[in-house]
């Protein structure tokens, strides 16, 4: 039943993502991919103090005999996680973004997709296991991405190597995420995990970047709707659905992201979807359904 609710949750959190690739994109018109994502990370930050102070509260009247106490934050694992997927998510993002200057999104959608394999390689490396459904899955998953997203045939412009690099820090992210939110406050660990990419993102600002006020005002919309939607909401949803879901089953639902853009573009705009980006969606589906399936597993040989 956890697993199930993990799922949903994830789901929810590809769901929201969708809609915001639009959004980082338009951002861009205005400010550059550091400034973003020092406001959008920070505001998100800002954004869970009061949902932290809530559900603190809830647990102390769950608690009799739990003093009434203010956030705490003295947890080594708490800081220690939160800060390698903060930096993580940094990193990914901010090549992300920049890549996002160079080519499409659905290029951008497609080749961070490709985050999937390597979760994938990566555990069964660790763990010397192969279970046959997640495998297939993910195979189908990125057959799925591939028709939904490239439809002008596949080519490495200067914006996808951007995207191809940033590929090995969402994995990190996601891997890193499995690892603490089993074992802490998982609203606590994005706080910490936004405060860290949002004060990353600040210096590299101030490095590289010259923000002007006019700027931030045309970009407040993009700003606010990413801190808000993609930051403070989907990304701790991500760390909430991830505690109770293995990560490549987890990296599988947070693609469907791309899946969700298209969808939510011929239901809100009204545009059109094609055979091709029916037929990528159906395969997306279809590497949920078979990483679901009975776990058939074989070990590797030493």
């Amino acid at each position: 039943m956890k697993k199930m609710r993990g799922e949903l949750i994830l789901l929810l959190s590809a769901m929201l993502w969708g809609t915001c690739f639009v959004f980082q994109k338009m951002g861009m018109d205005y400010i550059g991919p550091y400034t973003l994502g020092t406001f959008r990370f920070l505001i998100g930050a800002l954004a869970l103090i009061p949902v932290m102070f809530i559900f603190t509260h809830i647990n102390n009247k769950k608690d009799p005999h739990t003093q009434k106490v203010h956030l705490e934050f003295m947890d080594k694992q708490l800081f220690i996680g939160g800060i390698l997927c903060g930096t993580a998510l940094f990193a990914a993002a901010s090549l992300q973004q920049i890549g996002l200057k160079y080519t499409t999104a659905g290029k951008a959608g497609f080749i961070t997709s490709l985050e999937i394999v390597l979760v994938a390689a990566i555990i069964i490396f660790v763990s010397r296991k192969v279970q046959i459904n997640i495998i297939i899955g993910v195979f189908l998953a990125v057959i799925g991405m591939y028709l939904l997203c490239m439809v002008d045939g596949f080519y490495l412009g200067k914006g996808d190597l951007y995207e191809l690099a940033g590929v090995f820090f969402w994995a990190m992210q996601i891997l890193a995420i499995d690892k603490y939110s089993k074992n802490v406050d998982g609203i606590k660990l994005s706080f910490v995990q936004f405060i860290t990419t949002g004060i990353l993102s600040c210096v590299f600002m101030f490095l590289f970047e010259t923000p002007h006020l006019d700027d931030l005002k045309n970009g407040t919309i993009p700003i606010l709707y990413t801190a808000i939607i993609e930051v403070a909401v989907a990304y701790t949803l991500q760390i909430i659905g991830q505690k109770y879901t293995p990560p490549i089953s987890a990296a599988i639902i947070l693609s469907l992201e791309s899946v969700f853009s298209v969808i939510s573009g011929a239901v809100m705009l009204g545009e059109k979807m094609s055979f091709r980006e029916v037929t990528g969606c159906i395969f997306m589906f279809a590497a949920i359904i078979v990483s679901q399936l009975p776990d058939r597993s074989a070990k590797l040989d030493n």
